[in-house]
């Protein structure tokens, strides 16, 4: 299923009408096995990052509650979303990304956790990262936060990519340290970010 919208929604956004802008392409790894980040106001950047990546497949991490509807849950599924406990997120949270990291696979998170510009950084993406031993892909969005203003004439979706984090030289005393020391330059990363 993923595929298959993906390949609508680029063919509309892309080819079509060419509301995607995708600055620092030669950051993007040519193999999988990394963490994609991006900054989270809406909806919308879900979809313009994945766009901005295609034909590469994301894996997002979603809150749970999107998953207790019998037919939600299958659809979320079904275009690579898997659920997790924000509220409490423990070891077994993390299961899923890593396992999916460790198969090459890239896994999309926004590490401010909710729709909030500006809100800070959440330790999830540096906890990833540090445990699977793998790298981050900074990303930043700027445009529109509803789908009916994408097609405006100031319309226009930028995605930023910054260059890719390498987490296993960010250095530390203990395991904690190490991933607060992600988590900082990870957001001062994205901070500098601009269209």
């Amino acid at each position: 299923m993923y595929s298959f919208l993906a390949r609508i929604l680029y063919i509309i956004l892309v080819k079509l009408f060419k509301k995607v802008k995708v600055k620092g392409l030669e950051h993007i790894p040519k193999n999988g096995g990394y963490i994609v980040t991006c900054n989270h106001t809406s909806m919308v950047e879900i979809i313009i990052l994945a766009m901005a990546l295609y034909p590469i497949e994301v894996h997002y991490m979603a809150k749970q509650e999107l998953f207790k509807n019998k037919f939600l849950n299958q659809f979320f599924k079904s275009v690579n979303a898997f659920p997790v406990n924000r509220e409490n997120p423990g070891p077994s949270s993390l299961k899923t990304p890593i396992k999916l990291l460790k198969q090459d696979q890239v896994v999309g998170i926004f590490p401010s956790g909710s729709r909030t510009e500006g809100a800070p950084l959440k330790k999830g993406a540096a906890t990833m990262a540090y445990l699977a031993k793998s790298t981050i892909l900074p990303a930043k969005y700027e445009g529109p936060t509803r789908f009916r203003d994408i097609f405006k004439k100031q319309g226009d979706c930028y995605i930023i990519f910054g260059e890719i984090i390498d987490t296993t030289k960010i250095e530390g005393h203990n395991k904690s340290e190490i991933i607060d020391n992600i988590t900082a330059v990870l957001e001062q990363t994205t901070h500098q970010l601009q269209k």
